[in-house]
């Protein structure tokens, strides 16, 4: 660890941890050398900031990071939104798409450095990185949902002890094993109620069948795409495999493990970094959008573009504007009826109401202790939506009981906690605990979070619980249309006789005939899933039913679910009331719903009923489920067990029964509802703890495929010069020991001439691979048919296809074409081409080119082949109006100088067609936000602004990008 605060006051204090003292650590709380002096700013800045500032101390080096740099982030409270700082994330979490790219480089660096005499074993990356091989999966086969014909995700099962062979495309029978209460044998193509559908395969763990959790043959679509993903990816593996030999400081994930959000989530993260003996805290950035979810568990972390990612691998901070801090406050006691999700929704609406786009988000007061940990990194997960950078959740006992659960040892635990509290990043729960001081407070009361239905026939139109017997009433009154069935007054309250199964009952208006619970989008957090299960087990305990004619299902989004149901016991409980596994996969709310009872049908038409359907999932259009079935609701799965219960949606739930139990007694739905401590205990004790200990198992055995691949084990990568995912780049070709002055860009031709908000995905190669493209051209040419072309996603480790792309998106505007197309012009010889023909010949010719944009180019995602498919083509500079700020420091980081015209300028303005050539000029020594003169073949001299914001920038460009910039500290 480097510290730079020589000369200075302040000097970072190391200190030894209370009861142990073998632990050390940087004491942020305490500058001043021997004189201990204490910094009361500590206190008041946001728990985020602590993070920030603590890594500053721990990697100040008088460079990359400064003590400037320290001294900001401390004083934080005036300087936010007004000063740039470096940030040194603990580590770094890559997935397979972004992942190949970053190691591809560096084992080019290794074969870069070996050239220009180094040794490249030295060649490492410098912050600890973890890269999950199975984020993304192709679909090959699947089954249709209507079949129950599971197609759970993927895995190698544990086979039983007797061999059994892979289930078959058709349905078939398995013989019952003997289980006492069986009904009967499990049915892969009956959907009545009496015969079930096969759980899906929890990863390492048999595939249960949901009534006699014994194990059933692994599904056959799970097997034929880990094949084909196995045999399309070969090399990919391959080169993952060789990585995971030879570099150090990296863990490669092996396939069939899970996505990189997830495994970051349930298995990388580490809340507190311990590096022989020394602590600090985790903190992460990754390539995937959901590393967001991480801030849950207290650990700051956010998503960032590949060559930032690479940049961190190689030891270099990422920086980033020192952010505004939103402190949200929770305060009051949720609604007993409220679910998780329902908590969820609301935070992130009124998030997304206080504008905070680009900012940190951290929650504090007496409701947080309320949010599980599950709940947390839903929040967390959801700042796309309403915009902010991060929202963080600082560790406190809730988070420590839920680690405890993940398998984290008593004695890891108490450092942790001990270490944290010495530093000041655990949060206390007590109201005497001083807060932190925030740029903005946003407080929400969690009693004003009230549950609400959707419906009758839109899911936009938002009903609360407690109103829903009113709606409905108004709903009939109204005249037909978004809401309204138009029901005359007399009719309104009309009872039709049926005769089912022996029985007679009553239909009437708002009587429920189906009630699906579908879990496919409560799969992130299992408290809504568990809470129906809870509910029907009290329900049953109480003597509670549902009415035999209600098609009522339960149809899991993974075999997930049903295990975590299974694990908890509240599984039999659903079946009891008629909430069986009936598929996995889109059922019940795309119109997949088993036909009405005739009997019930005719009555319903008979007596013109508006009768109703209740589910938990997206959709709930107007006779979708059934064409006698005209309300339609979507609700948490919970209420869709309790509304069955009730046969009724004119029910108020506060004074009217469900039902009556046993001995006669009116049961409200209070008195089955399960409270959020219960929900947690069980959460946290049955499903977080099992599925924890499943991950474990899994990443420690690997699989078979994984295990038994071979890979070469030597130093430097064999390349295969015949591959076509697999390529040595060239970013470093000109790799030399010292750096060389900034050259003169002289004559270039304009490549692309391109208008406004120009987006990465307009520049950088994605999706599928048209066969009309220069990527289709070289891949045919390599003896590859179109079926074989793969996605560019795939073959992000080849620049030769990855450079081909770029600027290949047909909806591309490019103004020398005037409409649409991935073209441009050459204009010596004035030929229409694929832009990457044309700049094939300016580099055939020596002729280096440019880029005319407009504002905010570069908006968008951040992708590295944005940066790294214009440097490949020969684009020296970009000269825009304006820039995305990411992509501006991408541009720099790869070796291309982004050039802004001054205010009120633009190509127009200044009489620039883009036909001429531009020469362009750097002064010996660079200095940020300095301006440049260029001149055009047509005798035009204008100036412009050199967006290098610091010296840091301004040595990465001169060194030709980061890349070479770090290649070149290993010579």
């Amino acid at each position: 660890f480097f510290f730079f605060f020589s000369g200075s006051p302040y000097q970072p204090v190391i200190e030894a941890l209370t009861n142990y003292p073998q632990k050390r650590f940087y004491n942020v709380s305490k500058l001043g050398g021997s004189k201990y002096v204490t910094l009361p700013t500590l206190d008041v800045l946001p728990y985020s900031i602590r993070v920030l500032f603590e890594s500053s101390i721990r990697n100040c080096d008088g460079f990359l990071v400064k003590e400037t740099d320290a001294m900001n982030i401390l004083d934080w409270k005036t300087k936010q939104n007004n000063v740039e700082v470096p940030f040194c994330p603990a580590r770094v979490v890559l997935q397979d798409f972004t992942g190949i790219p970053a190691m591809v480089d560096f084992a080019a660096m290794r074969e870069a450095v070996r050239n220009a005499g180094g040794d490249p074993v030295k060649v490492n990356p410098a912050c600890p990185t973890d890269l999950t091989v199975d984020h993304s999966l192709q679909i090959d086969f699947s089954k249709c949902a209507i079949q129950n014909t599971p197609n759970p995700g993927g895995g190698e099962s544990q086979k039983p002890t007797a061999k059994l062979s892979p289930l078959k495309v058709q349905p078939r029978k398995l013989p019952c094993r003997g289980q006492t209460g069986c009904k009967g044998p499990c049915s892969a193509g009956d959907s009545s109620r009496s015969s079930g559908q096969f759980s899906a395969q929890i990863e390492n763990t048999p595939i249960l069948c949901p009534f006699h959790l014994q194990p059933v043959p692994e599904p056959e679509t799970v097997l034929k795409n880990q094949e084909m993903e196995f045999g399309r990816n070969r090399e990919r593996l391959q080169f993952f495999k060789w990585s995971s030999k030879v570099f150090k400081n990296i863990s490669i994930i092996p396939p069939e493990t899970g996505m990189a959000h997830q495994v970051n989530l349930e298995y990388l993260s580490r809340v507190v970094f311990e590096v022989k003996d020394f602590l600090y805290p985790d903190s992460v950035v990754g390539t995937d959008s959901h590393t967001t979810m991480v801030n849950g568990l207290g650990i700051l972390g956010w998503g960032v573009g590949g060559i930032e990612t690479e940049a961190v691998m190689l030891g270099m901070p990422v920086t980033l504007t020192l952010p505004e801090v939103v402190g949200c406050e929770l305060t009051g006691t949720a609604s007993p009826l409220a679910t998780s999700i329902d908590i969820v929704l609301s935070i992130t609406k009124h998030l997304r109401q206080a504008d905070v786009a680009g900012k940190f988000v951290e929650f504090f007061g007496s409701g947080v202790s309320q949010l599980s940990v599950a709940d947390r990194t839903t929040i967390a997960n959801m700042c796309p939506e309403y915009g902010a950078i991060l929202s963080f959740f600082p560790v406190d006992n809730v988070t420590l009981k839920h680690l405890k659960h993940t398998g984290f040892d008593k004695a890891k635990l108490e450092v942790m906690e001990a270490y944290l509290k010495a530093v000041k990043l655990f949060r206390n729960d007590e109201s005497s605990s001083r807060e932190p001081e925030y740029s903005q407070v946003v407080q929400i009361s969690l009693s004003s979070i009230i549950p609400y239905v959707s419906g009758p026939k839109r899911s936009q139109d938002r009903v609360a619980v407690n109103n829903m017997k009113s709606d409905f009433q108004a709903c009939l009154n109204e005249k037909t249309g978004v809401k309204g069935f138009q029901i005359a007054v007399e009719k309104q309250n009309d009872i039709v006789p049926v005769q089912y199964e022996g029985n007679e009952y009553k239909l009437s208006h708002g009587c429920i005939v189906i009630a699906a619970v579908i879990s496919c989008t409560n799969n992130c957090n299992p408290s809504v899933m568990l809470a129906a299960g809870l509910l029907a087990k009290k329900a049953v305990e109480a003597g509670l039913v549902v009415k035999p004619y209600i098609r009522t299902s339960l149809s899991p989004g993974s075999g997930m679910v049903t295990h975590y149901l299974s694990s908890s016991g509240v599984l039999p409980y659903l079946s009891k009331l008629g909430f069986e596994v009936v598929g996995y996969g889109c059922s019940t709310c795309v119109g997949n719903t088993a036909p009405l009872p005739e009997a019930i049908r005719n009555a319903i038409k008979q007596g013109d009923i508006i009768a109703c359907g209740v589910l938990s999932g997206t959709k709930n259009f107007e006779g979708r489920l059934c064409d006698c079935v005209r309300a339609n609701y979507l609700a948490s799965p919970p209420l869709v067990v309790a509304y069955a219960i009730a046969g009724t949606v004119r029910i108020d739930f506060e004074t009217e029964p469900l039902g009556t139990g046993f001995n006669g007694k009116r049961i409200y739905l209070r008195d089955i509802w399960p409270t959020r401590k219960e929900l947690h205990t069980v959460e946290e004790e049955c499903v977080i703890s099992s599925m924890f200990k499943e991950l474990k198992e899994k990443m420690e055995k690997g699989n078979k495929r994984w295990n038994s691949l071979e890979a070469p084990e030597s130093a430097l990568f064999p390349w295969d010069l015949k591959s076509t995912y697999i390529r040595c780049p060239s970013f470093f070709d000109k790799l030399a020991k010292e750096p060389v002055s900034p050259q003169a860009i002289e004559n270039a031709h304009v490549l692309l001439y391109l208008g406004d908000s120009v987006t990465t995905d307009h520049i950088s190669p994605a999706g599928s691979i048209a066969r009309s493209s220069a990527a289709a051209k070289y891949l045919t040419n390599k003896g590859l048919t179109p079926r074989e072309f793969n996605s560019y996603g795939a073959r992000r480790g080849n620049d030769a296809v990855m450079t081909r792309g770029t600027f290949a998106n047909i909806k591309l505007l490019n103004k020398f074409i005037g409409k649409p197309a991935p073209k441009t012009i050459h204009f010596p010889s004035g030929q229409t081409l694929d832009v990457f023909e044309a700049a094939e010949l300016y580099q055939k010719e020596g002729v280096p080119v440019i880029i005319l944009a407009g504002k905010k180019y570069g908006l968008g995602s951040s992708r590295d082949w944005a940066a790294k498919g214009p440097f490949l083509l020969g684009v020296k500079a970009v000269l825009a109006e304006s820039y995305e700020k990411v992509h501006k420091s991408q541009l720099i980081g790869i070796g291309i100088a982004p050039l802004q015209f001054l205010p009120g300028e633009n190509p127009n303005t200044l009489g620039l067609t883009g036909r001429e050539q531009f020469s362009i000029f750097f002064p010996p020594e660079l200095s940020p936000g300095m301006t440049l003169d260029i001149k055009t073949s047509t005798g035009k001299v204008f100036s412009v602004i050199a967006l290098f914001e610091n010296d840091v920038e301004i040595t990465l460009y001169k060194y030709g990008g980061s890349l070479n910039f770090v290649a070149r500290r290993f010579l």
